[in-house]
């Protein structure tokens, strides 16, 4: 969940080089619609932005998290931001983020991430 296309596309095509299936969304409305509307377990972890127009990536979370369906509770959610202070880090943990990564992006450190927290 990326609104900056060019960071969309440069972590899209590392992560399809990877073997992943990706689906895009360009804000965190877009991100909970396609979620909401995707079957369970459909997704394996969400890589979300944090400063995106129409709903942030920590409303975006917050939402996920409360809906009644089990994955929403379960699923990685991994913050990519370039708001990377402690206070930034803390607020995507209490959004319900489960860990915050630091942009420009190390994809070495996101995909030791993505499979700690196996997506």
């Amino acid at each position: 969940v990326e609104d900056n296309e060019i960071n969309c596309e440069i972590v899209e095509f590392m992560l399809k080089e990877a073997g992943a299936e990706v689906v895009t969304a360009n804000d965190g409305k877009a991100a909970v619609d396609t979620f909401m509307e995707s079957d369970i377990g459909t997704f394996d972890c969400v890589l979300m932005d944090l400063m995106m127009p129409i709903m942030s990536g920590y409303e975006a979370t917050r939402v996920i998290r409360s809906l009644d369906r089990p994955d929403a509770k379960s699923i990685p959610i991994i913050a990519l931001s370039a708001n990377a202070f402690d206070e930034d880090v803390a607020m995507a943990k209490d959004a319900g983020m489960n860990e915050h990564l630091a942009k420009p992006v190390d994809m070495r450190k996101m995909f030791k991430v993505m499979s700690r927290l196996k997506c």
